[in-house]
């Protein structure tokens, strides 16, 4: 499959080629639902910690003795029954993600790839270079891309931080290194603009 190749003033400069292993297979839904599960389970924080009574601090010795007192029985005051005693089955830290085949992972991420594809979803840039950080550049290359509005990851190889910092205060811009590229984003994208470097680098890391 070939498609256009675009400057930053949006005129076309030539085509390209995409890989077909990579962007012309058969879209698997249930494999890109299951990654999407995975990868948001993942990013929750499972942070919400209690002590059970084990872990309380204190209560080492019988609070009174057994008999003869009128009370109740009591052999600890970290029961959970006692005001700052532990708590009964509450949460404690742990993580939601599970492990997930990689071969399943790329599964995913080729069929969001192919999705855009076949939808024409993608362009491609001969290259992204900015003088400054100036989230304006960004707004106008959209603009100039027809694609004013959309949803759109952009992705690039190598450490481009000028390109970062222009892109963080846009809504519905997101930048993103190609080889670190995650199906969440890709499919959460209306267009995927990729330099022809971060395509050479998205052949190789997923193709």
């Amino acid at each position: 499959m070939n498609v256009k190749v675009y400057n930053q003033n949006g005129e076309e400069v030539g085509t390209t080629e995409l890989k077909p292993e990579l962007f012309e297979i058969e879209p698997n839904e249930a494999v890109v639902h299951q990654y999407i599960v995975n990868l948001l389970a993942r990013r929750r924080q499972g942070n919400a910690s209690t002590r059970g009574r084990s872990e309380v601090h204190g209560g080492g010795r019988k609070p009174w003795r057994q008999k003869g007192t009128g009370r109740a029985r009591a052999g600890t005051i970290r029961s959970p029954l006692w005001p700052g005693g532990g708590t009964v089955f509450g949460p404690s830290k742990r993580s939601y993600g599970s492990n997930f085949p990689r071969k399943m992972k790329k599964l995913a991420i080729r069929s969001v790839f192919s999705d855009k594809a076949k939808s024409d979803r993608i362009k491609v840039l001969d290259k992204l270079e900015l003088d400054q950080i100036r989230t304006k550049s960004i707004v106008g290359l959209m603009t100039r891309l027809d694609l004013e509005g959309r949803k759109c990851l952009i992705l690039d190889e190598g450490r481009n931080d000028k390109l970062v910092l222009s892109c963080r205060n846009l809504q519905k811009v997101k930048y993103c290194r190609a080889a670190l590229a995650n199906g969440y984003d890709l499919l959460n994208a209306d267009y995927v603009l990729i330099t022809k470097s971060g395509l050479d680098k998205v052949h190789e890391v997923f193709g």
